[in-house]
């Protein structure tokens, strides 16, 4: 999965919630998915940011 999809799907996720389309069971489930895909989204970004890290280290070499 991409990050931009990931991304996609919480806001898809989050509009449904707030439009109240779900039911309490739906509810749970969706939110259980909305907190993977957040920590899926979290762990992308900081690999990012270290990725560029080492790169600005290596071209301050």
């Amino acid at each position: 999965m991409s990050y931009t999809k990931a991304v996609q799907e919480i806001e898809s996720i989050i509009e449904q919630i707030e439009e109240g389309k779900m039911d309490m069971d739906a509810l749970s489930k969706a939110a259980k998915r909305a907190l993977d895909l957040i920590k899926f989204c979290k762990v992308k970004l900081r690999s990012t940011e270290s990725d560029i890290d080492k790169m600005l280290e290596d071209i301050s070499d």
